[in-house]
């Protein structure tokens, strides 16, 4: 947009809101393009008969129109699997009960919305075949980083032998960034997680640590999704040749 911008200063003010308005479609129909050739690329790990277990939201409410790891799943039930899915609500937010059980119900996608803390029995009781996720960040390691709650499972999974995918754009991956401890995460308001819809649920001086996001190391990751196909690890060179192609 500041190409654009700066590209055309001396054209009138309309005809610059038209070409950034042009070129905004532009970005929405790539992003559907490239989630659609991630969800393709997918589908290919999803098993034809398969419990899948994701958090947070990762579908048409996080991206343009069809989704990251829900786009999967999206795929994976539209290509006739029988898939079934265990939605982590996503504490403090909610994203998995507000948004993709909303997007599962919508689709007419088998769903069961779980609290957080249910996705270890599951996993133990080896009523999950795989675990599809997203990302905000993958360092060149293959760390990641997501929603807080998302390193728990990719530790329950290593432990339990369930195959734990990443679904993410290969823009998410950073090669400046050797390792996940280099990934800076954000401390959100204590209030998201002592109130519920502006109602109190804990003592109002308590204190509060809250961050963002979580890391999963390379290690619990059994592979990284993205519109260039599936890097596995060793992931310093994989993702270097992924993101290198055209």
């Amino acid at each position: 947009m500041d190409e654009i911008l700066e590209q055309n200063r001396e054209k009138q003010a309309s005809d610059i809101v038209n070409l950034i308005r042009q070129e905004a479609d532009l970005i929405a129909e790539e992003d559907v393009k490239t989630n659609k050739k991630m969800a393709a690329n997918g589908n290919v790990v999803v098993p034809q008969k398969a419990s899948i277990l994701t958090h947070c939201n990762t579908g048409a409410l996080a991206t343009v129109g069809y989704g990251t790891a829900l786009g999967v799943i999206r795929e994976a039930h539209k290509s006739g699997k029988s898939v079934d899915v265990y939605v982590d609500e996503t504490r403090p937010r909610l994203q998995g009960a507000r948004l993709t059980a909303f997007e599962l119900v919508e689709g007419k996608i088998p769903a069961t919305l779980i609290v957080d803390s249910v996705a270890a029995t599951l996993i133990r009781d080896g009523n999950v075949d795989i675990i599809l996720v997203g990302a905000d960040r993958i360092a060149a390691n293959g760390d990641t980083a997501n929603k807080i709650g998302t390193y728990i499972l990719s530790v329950l999974a290593s432990n339990r032998n369930v195959p734990f995918y990443v679904v993410a754009p290969t823009s998410t991956i950073d090669m400046e960034i050797a390792m996940g401890t280099e990934i800076e995460v954000e401390e959100r308001s204590p209030d998201e997680v002592k109130e519920i819809n502006g109602s109190l649920i804990a003592p109002e001086d308590v204190p509060v640590y809250n961050p963002s996001f979580d890391v999963s190391p390379a290690e619990n990751i059994t592979g990284i999704i993205t519109e260039k196909g599936i890097a596995r690890p060793p992931f310093n060179e994989t993702l270097s040749q992924m993101v290198g192609q055209g």
